[in-house]
């Protein structure tokens, strides 16, 4: 009964807050409108550069009035796609976020500039007046404002007045919308980026030093808060800590080209990011899967790489953000042992706590599922289950509660509050990490527990998955409790099983490790893979499930062989 109560405050506590934000940002929006526009510029001064991938194929598509975004290829059949029923609500916020025009700067005929214009012109007559739907999400708006001031050479290139006016009007529509709200978007990364957008447009138009000054401020705070100590992302999501890089060092070096004072916190984020980025990249230079995390385009990641003037050895831990990384020889092992610091920031993680991906020799061999490209909401649901991650499930149900509200959001209703971890190295060198963490007790009063331990060589990885009461002492068997622990496997590694025992994990190089575990039958299932660059690719899974009562832990190893 006490628990009851205690959930229907919580949720209560929750609809309350949600219910204060949106007050603030209703007023805020009102008072901006009573008080008229903020200071506005009535020409751009300079362009950022975009350091994303160009697709020209993706480019000459756009100029054929053909979109392929979230999924969906889109044929405009020659009208505005602003003005038509689009695929999905996922199409409609690439689409309206404008950060397709990058592919377009393959082709800087007057012909294709002309285009991209009547497609802006079409967005301004469709969306500008009309502030609500996709086209007005926070995030929306702050990669719009950014790409239309990135590709602002290709846009503006040979157009007419009038054109250069309603573009210049509409951004600064734009840019106030974004001042009124920027206090009250929840926290996470979508703060940042409009901090980052506002900061981008004071000084790529002409305006008054008190606006550039208070823009930077503004963003000094947000770095400050969002970029941890030790280089991650609040999110714990290393691509998010990859794509706010990838925005920042195009902002900072502008910052540079006009003489302007940098923000004060700007250069030591960016120099905090590049180790943690180091920390994340696995054997095969891809960035691990964890907390939202998706496929990594290797060219994305080697055009900021180029820019690390902190080149060293990875960090064995990020204390700040909660991971640990084992390495001996050609073998990584990157661990998840931290957990969301506030409600806000559970909006798109994942229940992965304490779920490992291990790498070797230029592969991937055990994964967690990632994030799916697709926006559909099932699919991005699946994926931040404790069981879409190299993890422990207890009674086949993940360690976070998810909401279902639609006015809440996905936030987290519960899940980890606490994780104990210990790290030890011997005097030959081995690695060996311990993790408690208590996201079971509030559904089944049991802490979970993994211990992993790697030799100096790398060749060899041990573990141990337990389940046990915070007073210690078995586990009732009269409760029932079943776990399992999965192992999901890169779709590049042949998975054979050879004993009920044993299953070997075949690389394309034709290294081979041996997953065994004593005692324990394996089951080899089939799984999801859904950060591959050609899109969701079916994969497999190792699992070795356990029934509490009879067997509190298990223990297994991967080991080398070949």
């Amino acid at each position: 009964m006490t628990g009851g109560m205690s959930d229907r405050r919580r949720k209560l506590q929750l609809y309350g807050r949600e219910t204060l934000r949106r007050t603030r940002r209703r007023l805020a929006l009102f008072g901006r409108m009573l008080g008229g526009s903020g200071p506005t510029g009535d020409r751009l001064l300079v362009a950022p550069t975009d350091l994303r991938a160009i697709d020209s194929f993706a480019g000459n598509e756009v100029l054929n009035g053909r979109f392929a975004l979230a999924g969906y290829l889109f044929d405009a059949g020659g009208k505005s796609p602003f003005r038509q029923p689009l695929p999905s609500e996922g199409f409609a916020v690439q689409l309206q976020s404008f950060s397709w025009l990058r592919h377009v700067r393959a082709d800087r005929s007057d012909e294709a500039c002309a285009n991209v214009r009547r497609i802006i012109d079409d967005w301004i007559a469709a969306h500008s007046r009309r502030r609500s739907g996709p086209a007005w999400r926070d995030e929306v708006v702050a990669r719009r404002v950014a790409a239309w001031l990135s590709h602002s050479p290709v846009i503006l290139q040979g157009a007419e007045q009038g054109f250069y006016k309603r573009f210049m009007k509409a951004l600064n529509a734009q840019i106030t919308y974004l001042q009124a709200i920027s206090r009250t978007v929840p926290d996470g990364e979508n703060r940042l980026l409009v901090k980052i957008a506002l900061a981008m447009m004071s000084i790529c138009v002409p305006v008054r030093g008190r606006v550039v000054a208070k823009a930077s401020r503004d963003l000094d705070r947000e770095l400050e808060r969002q970029i941890l100590a030790d280089g991650g992302h609040i999110s714990r999501n290393p691509r998010a800590t990859l794509d706010l890089l990838i925005d920042l060092l195009p902002l900072r070096q502008t910052y540079l080209n006009l003489g302007l004072e940098v923000p004060s916190k700007l250069i030591p984020a960016i120099d905090r990011i590049y180790p943690a980025l180091r920390f994340f990249r696995h054997q095969n230079g891809e960035l691990a899967l964890f907390n939202g995390a998706t496929v990594t385009p290797a060219n994305e990641l080697v055009s900021v790489l180029r820019y690390d003037e902190t080149a060293g050895q990875p960090f064995k831990a990020l204390p700040h953000m909660g991971f640990h990384r084992m390495a001996g020889g050609q073998t990584t092992v990157i661990v998840d042992t931290g957990f969301p610091q506030s409600t806000d920031l559970t909006r798109e993680a994942h229940a992965g706590c304490l779920s490992f991906e291990m790498s070797s020799g230029g592969y991937r061999y055990i994964v967690n599922a990632g994030r799916p490209e697709l926006p559909q909401e099932d699919l991005q649901q699946a994926a931040r289950m404790t069981a879409a991650h190299s993890a422990v499930t207890l009674n086949d149900s993940s360690h976070a509660e998810f909401s279902h509200s639609d006015y809440l959001g996905p936030i987290f209703l519960d899940g980890v509050t606490s994780v104990e971890v210990e790290r030890k190295q011997t005097k030959a060198g081995h690695d060996s990490l311990a993790a408690v963490h208590d996201g079971y007790m509030h559904s089944f009063g049991l802490l979970c527990g993994r211990e992993l331990m790697m030799n100096a060589e790398g060749t060899a990885i041990g573990g141990r998955d337990r389940f046990f009461p915070p007073e210690g002492g078995p586990v009732d068997p009269q409760e029932g409790h079943y776990a399992v622990a999965r192992f999901h496997i890169h779709p590049a590694i042949v998975a054979e099983q050879t004993s009920p025992d044993t299953v070997l994990l075949n690389a394309p190089n034709g290294e081979t490790w041996r997953f065994y575990s004593f005692g324990n039958d394996i089951v080899l299932a089939e799984s999801i893979y859904f950060a591959d660059t050609t899109g969701i690719r079916g994969t497999e899974q190792i699992e070795i499930g356990f029934d509490l009562g009879q067997t509190p832990e298990i223990r297994w190893e991967i080991s080398r062989i070949r």
